[in-house]
């Protein structure tokens, strides 16, 4: 220890949950960290974080922990390699991707990422190089495809009321996310707002995770009605006189026509769609029409469907309807994404891009990698990857696909990772990388209003690097020439912090965030929506709707324009009779922290939830052995009895490791990659299956 007892320092966690936490790490000397904890200091953190990252020790400094770069020594996914350094490894991979850049043309090369780490240097600065050399374009479709064009429809721009707020709101939904395993902040204030005001707490969900489990009420729906469940509120709102008719009339676009529409989708439809009973509809719909400070967090769970657009379209206008918008601690929260506006030209080097190189679609990699003709357009086949902060052969959907795109013999593909994941046991080249701590970055989260920057704590045990050191070793070996590759992520932050107005890294530095909330009126949308007419708009404009860098996908021609229940979900027929979601687990963040020992303790061996009725129908009994499957393919794993859902409904908590299942194959192999509308995603909680006993 250093003098008797650990420093404390100030760092921000790089995890997608979405808080990105503020949190304060003890050093304990000799290059060694202790506890985690979140930062006192910060208003949304409030001193806590999730117990995963509050054991981030063990990651740290964890034993399987990769420390130098490898070469691949036997056959693709036997986990062979042999140690190598650091100049080898690069030389390899540059004569590879040269290599195939000379044969097929540069957009041959695909380099993948997502958001392993939300640092925006670390995460975002392999787009430069991809840039750069015109090397295949990176379509991110598979978190916010769904949930942030069903909010932007209504409401026109991607911010919301601020999360502080909860603590005078009276009433407090949570629709379609279990803060309790994902965004442990979300209860905190949730809590503090029930015990210092007495608010209630409602949570929407499909089955009875932890967070139902601790609100006031608990509304367990049917997967992929929400849209339905949304619509019949809305109709017990204007039929009992709970809709504020001043408010829609100056800030919406066609009440009239929304209250028409909803006219018929009345309690019992909605019920017989939904599972719920009409009074459980109408006992909700009266709590949120008799509350003014009605505060919607919704999450993206329930948008991780086929029509999940749809969905948060319709649960968003609920609040546009009972004008809670107007009212401290009411409105609606989805994501602040939209806040901080970061010019990001020098860190994705946007100035080098090319719109006319083809995109390739993230959620799409199985496809992709298999040389499907309407994926890969023109162009030539991938058979060259470099890949950072992500782990496709556990995460992405459609697994066998994925699986066999990465055996191919003619794809090189180079990973830098922090320990042997799935996806390094398929590469040919792994290099070791740094964690959160080790380097300098910048972080900007969707469940708060902070901008915040991190500084090197520790040095980088054996010989891991940074994603910015090997982007840009590896430019220079390419003959790949941007100043953004000779800078220090140091000096790429200040530029980029200056460039958007944020001062410099130094100023920054001394507080360590930046609160960048809008007013009340803004945050609000007292002062407009984000539409050019001002108004939330019922009646969505599909096709005019634009968002960023986005392709249009799905039958997005057929989108309903007025809220309402969207038929095109993977609904259960006579051989698929069960609905699944691949729910998050609370000791798993995807597939990180699926390493680590506390973590698999806790979690235990992956298990299918089913209804006890659901399984005396199958003749099984609780803890039996059992398989999962349909068209793409069929997991092994047990199954535990589980009351707390509808009949018909599967849950998997994931993602565990491929390996814990029966036959090696995780529980992505039963999840679909065709893209939902209206610009494409990954329908997780949307599939239907077969269930039946190991031996059947």
């Amino acid at each position: 220890m250093m003098d008797g007892a650990p420093r404390i320092a100030r760092s921000v966690c790089p995890h997608d949950c979405p808080s990105v936490c503020a949190v304060e790490v003890e050093l304990l000397g000799d290059n060694r960290i202790g506890r985690v904890r979140g930062a006192r200091a910060n208003d949304y953190t409030l001193g806590v974080v999730c117990a995963k990252v509050g054991r981030y020790a063990e990651r740290v400094h964890h034993p399987d922990r990769l420390m130098h770069p490898l070469k691949r020594s036997g056959p693709k996914g036997s986990g062979l390699y042999t140690r190598i350094g650091w100049d080898e490894a690069l030389d390899r991979t540059a004569e590879a991707f040269l290599a195939a850049e000379a044969e097929h043309g540069a957009e041959t090369v695909w380099p993948y990422f997502y958001a392993g780490t939300m640092g925006y240097v670390m995460r975002d600065g392999i787009e430069r190089l991809t840039n750069v050399k015109r090397y295949s374009q990176y379509y991110d479709t598979i978190c916010v495809g769904t949930c942030f064009p069903g909010y932007m429809a209504g409401a026109g721009r991607l911010t919301g009321v601020d999360p502080r707020e909860m603590r005078v709101s009276d009433l407090i939904v949570l629709w379609g996310t279990n803060p309790v395993n994902t965004q442990v902040n979300v209860m905190t204030h949730a809590m503090r707002a029930r015990k210092e005001r007495g608010a209630r707490i409602v949570a929407v969900d499909i089955y009875q995770n932890g967070t139902m489990q601790q609100a006031d009420r608990a509304v367990c729906l049917r997967p992929g009605t929400d849209a339905a469940l949304a619509c019949g509120i809305m109709h017990v709102l204007f039929r009992d006189g709970f809709a504020d008719r001043t408010y829609m009339a100056m800030f919406t676009d066609d009440p009239a026509g929304l209250e028409a529409h909803v006219s018929t989708r009345t309690p019992e439809w909605a019920a017989s769609i939904t599972g719920l009973s009409v009074a459980e509809i109408v006992d909700f719909a009266t709590e949120i029409g008799r509350t003014q400070r009605t505060y919607f967090r919704l999450g993206y769970g329930f948008t991780r469907s086929r029509n999940g657009a749809a969905a948060m379209h319709a649960v968003t206008s609920i609040a546009a309807v009972t004008g809670a918008w107007q009212h401290e601690g009411g409105g609606v929260l989805h994501s602040n994404s939209g806040l901080f506006k970061l010019n990001k030209t020098l860190i994705e080097g946007l100035d080098a891009r090319d719109p006319t190189v083809r995109t390739l679609d993230q959620s799409r990699i199985g496809a992709i990698l298999t040389g499907d003709p309407e994926d890969l357009g023109d162009g030539p086949p991938v058979t060259a990857m470099l890949i950072q902060n992500t782990n496709p052969m556990e995460v992405a959907p459609d697994q066998r696909k994925v699986r066999a795109g990465f055996a191919r013999a003619d794809l090189f593909t180079v990973v830098h990772e922090q320990f042997m994941t799935e996806t390094a046991k398929m590469a040919d080249i792994v290099l070791p990388a740094t964690m959160f701590l080790e380097h300098d970055d910048i972080y900007s989260s969707g469940g708060h209003s902070y901008l915040q920057v991190s500084t090197k704590l520790i040095e980088p045990p054996g010989e891991c690097r940074n994603n910015h050191e090997v982007i840009a070793a590896l430019a220079g070996r390419l003959g790949a020439t941007h100043r953004g590759f000779a800078m220090s992520p140091r000096e790429v932050i200040d530029e980029t912090l200056q460039a958007s107005g944020y001062g410099t890294f130094a100023e920054i530095e001394k507080t360590r965030e930046i609160d960048c909330a809008l007013d009340f009126e803004d945050a609000h949308f007292l002062r407009g929506f984000g539409w050019p007419d001002g108004k939330f708009r019922f009646k969505a404009d599909w096709q005019a709707l634009a968002v960023a860098g986005k392709i249009r996908k799905g039958p997005f021609e057929a989108l309903p324009s007025f809220p309402d229940q969207w038929n095109v979900i993977e609904t259960a027929d006579s051989v698929h009779p069960f609905r699944l979601a691949t729910s998050p687990a609370r000791s798993y963040l995807n597939s990180s922290f699926n390493e680590t020992s506390s973590s698999r303790a806790k979690e235990g061996a992956p298990k299918a939830m089913l209804h006890p009725d659901d399984l005396a129908r199958l003749g099984l009994s609780d803890g039996a052995a059992i398989r999962i499957g349909n068209t793409r393919g069929e997991i092994g794993l047990t199954v535990a009895a589980f009351a707390g859902m509808q009949p018909g409904v599967v849950i998997v908590e994931g993602i565990a490791p491929n390996a814990l299942f029966a036959n090696g194959e995780g529980i992505n192999t039963l999840t679909g990659a065709d893209s939902p509308a209206p610009f494409g995603g990954a329908a997780f909680h949307d599939n239907h299956v077969w269930v039946r006993g190991a031996g059947a």
